[in-house]
């Protein structure tokens, strides 16, 4: 359903099985941070190597929140020396920020076109007062792969792993 707007904000020249990792921030960065953190982020990738063999990478902030780091490894693998390189960004974006990338009780949802923060306490409480529908998008951040992040990154409440843990009423 949203796959064909996700596809648009990633390099289109990335095979399916490149690897994907999504770190999550525990609030939105304001215009200027997400600036700064793009071009930590391009920095970043476009000296990331694994056992000196420059890796085919990509990074970018994504719905003001979301921070994608992708690789292609049709050429070079990701070693583990490389992954390290790429938390302790992660890690050091967390403390120049105050954020915490790691929250993993902290639901996203697409709420009017701007990503929306619910603890997953809370989720049932919004979907019985209609502050978010079966309808309504939430970001599945266990997407592994581009293929995986187009196709099932945003989908539907009714169809996340969330609608088993949840009472959804039909209107």
């Amino acid at each position: 359903m949203y796959s064909k707007e996700v596809s648009t904000l990633l390099p289109a020249d990335f095979a399916d099985e490149s690897r994907v990792w999504i770190f999550q921030s525990g609030r939105a960065f304001v215009a200027k941070e997400q600036r700064e953190i793009d071009e930590q982020l391009h920095q970043f990738y476009s000296q990331w190597q694994a056992h000196g063999a420059p890796v085919k990478g990509w990074a970018k902030l994504l719905f003001q929140q979301f921070i994608i780091v992708m690789a292609d490894e049709t050429g070079t693998h990701v070693s583990g020396c490389s992954t390290d390189g790429m938390m302790r960004l992660i890690k050091s974006l967390e403390r120049q920020y105050e954020v915490n990338f790691f929250d993993r009780m902290m639901l996203t949802f697409l709420v009017e076109g701007k990503a929306q923060m619910l603890p997953f306490a809370q989720v049932q409480y919004a979907l019985d007062k209609g502050y978010i529908n079966p309808d309504t998008p939430v970001f599945n951040n266990i997407a592994t792969t581009k293929k995986a992040l187009e196709q099932n990154w945003l989908v539907p409440l009714r169809e996340s792993w969330l609608a088993d843990k949840v009472s959804i009423h039909q209107a």
